[in-house]
């Protein structure tokens, strides 16, 4: 092909929509607690987000709510940590639950599945120059090369569990009712840092079995979703 032939190619895909962009799962993250009184409409909406095609949800248990008399089973300090690196570019001021976070790009109440609704929608647009990630089978996780990231980004792998599973709360604002939760975020390791040159990285066995996982490519300290893939859980 010719010099002048490939400037017109690249002319016409420039014109053409979408063109060099890629479509990913939009990844929606609930930061909820057992001990939480308002937060079952958001435990309920992840549940059905769990199962719709294209959309990575994730449920954070958080500790902060603890105080108040039930210590939640399934949060870790880590998880608050992450939230609280979403407010500081997002927003509010103050962490608060049910919070949901789409695409580490836009924040909204979890209470509010219209708002959730719209987030989601406005997130299915392609993103432009992804790097291809990739889970081998003997857990080394692959990041292709891509458009160089400044400040390097933040590489994650979050474990999952998959199953629905109901909490009996017996102290707290919650005493006397059960908690339904899903996709129950139950490990996280950041494996290192994406510039734009392709990476391998090893990752750490699991915690338990069954669960399912999902690797973030995402700007540094709680940045949006540069790229994301999932291993479905086995059995």
């Amino acid at each position: 092909m010719t010099m002048l032939a490939r400037l017109m190619m690249g002319l016409i895909l420039g014109a053409i929509p979408g063109a060099g962009w890629a479509k990913g799962p939009v990844v929606v993250e609930l930061f909820t607690a057992q001990g939480c009184a308002s937060c079952k409409p958001a435990n309920a909406l992840v549940d059905k987000l769990a199962d719709r095609p294209g959309v990575i949800a994730l449920t954070w248990s958080v500790d902060y709510w603890d105080y108040l008399g039930w210590k939640d089973t399934f949060a870790k300090p880590g998880f608050g940590a992450r939230q609280q690196a979403f407010a500081k570019r997002l927003g509010p001021r103050d962490v608060y639950t049910p919070q949901v976070i789409v695409n580490g790009a836009a924040q909204v109440s979890g209470g509010d599945a219209v708002g959730v609704e719209a987030l989601i929608a406005k997130s299915e647009r392609p993103r432009r120059h992804p790097p291809a990630l990739r889970l081998e089978a003997d857990g080394r996780v692959t990041v292709g090369a891509g458009q160089r990231s400044r400040p390097p980004a933040d590489v994650w792998l979050i474990r999952y569990d998959p199953r629905k599973q109901d909490v009996e709360v017996t102290a707290g604002d919650n005493q006397g009712a059960t908690v339904t939760l899903r996709n129950i975020v139950r490990q996280i390791t950041r494996l290192g840092s994406w510039s734009g040159r392709a990476v391998v990285f090893k990752t750490p066995a699991a915690t338990e079995p069954g669960l399912g996982a999902v690797v973030l490519v995402e700007g540094a300290k709680g940045g949006p979703v540069l790229a994301v893939t999932r291993l479905k859980p086995k059995g």
